[in-house]
């Protein structure tokens, strides 16, 4: 084994071909993605995506039905997650999550809290006995070093200040910065944060960017978040993963994802035939030349379903036999791929009209099926 430490840029999570079923419903779907050591990726798409049951998977809340999820540490050892029991996690492989709903202890101190998140070390300072209560040396040098950690993400999340007061006579905002603090106090090397900026005020999202952007740059702890709020993604993100109903659309950088016309059809939500139509009015000309390209494999595996994926109108194949009910029309992503393969299989007809003198626009083929779906449509 070489001396060397590991690079700021390799992996140190290696998400491979997870998938998440309950009973014959497949939320996640054969998902591969990274997350670089000490840069902060982000995991979005439209609700029911399955960004969430990606995080339970790896924080060890659900066991996948498939697949490998490894967290590389900066020592060189490296840890199965999904082999780990889940109190593990945290302890041996150093992940830290946050969740939707803010689960502090409301009534108990702003240092109170991040104390409690101590409390391993505290407990193996006391040699899991009384010993602290006798005032044994070891003790109150372990609890003087987790006060001053304490004050120390006080002061990083603008909190110091109320270091007393309960947590939960908190701003909502506030409360949100002090969760972070507390996983910050487990010392981390992957923090996850499930949707910190929701709820957030302007002045609140601010806040929370500079207190990520602060734990990015001056502790190594690297960062994968769930988030709605694009401002907060493409501010402060440097690797974007997005989902839809359960499967990889788009990976690669903030700039590059926004451009993508899958997930502009993703989140637009719009209806099959209007897909093109509201990626003109978009306006942006990379994006209107992508639909003229074929579809790109490299973004993951091309159907896939969801509990969630609407309508009971369609079977799709899955692994070993299994079959699956989806709508076909599920997926809007999907959608722009078969526009794109419509358009590639056609070259003769767009030199066709193109030899032709200019009289209107041309119309670009429908996706395939969509107008024999729709009542009244011909």
């Amino acid at each position: 084994m070489s001396d060397a430490s590991p690079s700021m840029n390799d992996a140190i999570l290696q998400v491979e071909h997870l998938s998440m079923k309950f009973g014959g419903l497949v939320a996640i779907g054969d998902l591969s993605f990274q997350a670089r050591r000490g840069e902060i990726t982000a995991l979005i798409g439209p609700n029911g995506a399955g960004k969430t049951t990606v995080f339970n998977c790896i924080t060890g809340f659900y066991k996948p039905s498939e697949g490998m999820i490894t967290l590389s540490r900066r020592d060189g050892s490296s840890f199965l997650l999904e082999r780990l029991p889940n109190h593990e996690i945290p302890a041996r492989a150093k992940v830290a999550r946050t969740f939707q709903n803010i689960r502090l202890f409301s009534g108990m101190t702003l240092l109170e809290n991040l104390l409690v998140a101590q409390h391993n070390k505290l407990m193996k300072a006391s040699g899991y006995t009384v010993l602290g209560l006798f005032g044994f040396s070891g003790y109150r040098m372990a609890s003087a070093e987790s006060i001053d950690l304490a004050r120390h993400w006080l002061e990083k999340a603008d909190l110091v200040d109320r270091a007393d007061d309960p947590a939960g006579d908190l701003p909502y905002g506030a409360q949100r910065r002090l969760e972070i603090a507390r996983a910050m106090c487990t010392g981390p090397e992957l923090l996850c944060l499930d949707e910190p900026a929701a709820g957030l005020n302007p002045k609140e999202s601010m806040a929370l960017n500079a207190l990520l952007m602060d734990i990015k740059d001056n502790t190594g702890t690297s960062i994968l978040l769930i988030e709605h709020d694009m401002a907060v993604v493409m501010q402060i993100s440097d690797h974007v993963v997005v989902l839809e109903y359960g499967r990889k659309i788009s990976d690669g950088s903030p700039h590059a994802v926004r451009t993508d016309p899958r997930v502009i059809a993703a989140y637009l939500g719009v209806e099959d035939e209007d897909v093109e139509t509201v990626l003109t009015e978009v306006g942006d000309e990379d994006v209107i030349e992508q639909l003229d390209t074929g579809p790109d494999s490299a973004h993951g595996p091309g159907t896939s379903s969801s509990f969630l994926a609407g309508p009971v109108t369609d079977t799709v194949g899955h692994s070993e036999g299994e079959r699956v009910t989806v709508s076909k029309a599920a997926s809007k992503a999907g959608q722009v791929d078969a526009r794109s393969s419509a358009a590639a299989s056609k070259p003769s007809a767009a030199k066709s009209s193109a030899a032709k003198p200019a009289t209107k626009a041309p119309v670009k083929p429908k996706t395939p099926g969509v107008s024999n779906r729709r009542g009244g449509r011909k």
